[in-house]
């Protein structure tokens, strides 16, 4: 059975800072709500948990610039 949500220490390791995870947990989770649910998640998984679940596993990618985040 799958853990609800990462721990924190697991997901601070991904990223630099919490500001940091919170940016990147909510694009993940706007572009998971745009398509459809991934491969080998459950489909009764709430899309910020998956997004938490991508970043923790290194699924999801993201590049700090200058301007914003991509």
């Amino acid at each position: 059975m799958m853990m609800s949500q990462p721990s924190l220490d697991v997901l601070l390791q991904k990223v630099d800072n919490k500001y940091t995870l919170v940016v990147a947990t909510a694009k993940c989770t706007r572009l998971l709500m745009e398509q459809s649910l991934p491969d080998g998640y459950p489909e009764e998984q709430k899309p910020v948990s998956l997004a938490l679940w991508k970043i923790a596993d290194n699924d999801m990618s993201f590049e700090c610039a200058r301007d914003g985040y991509k």
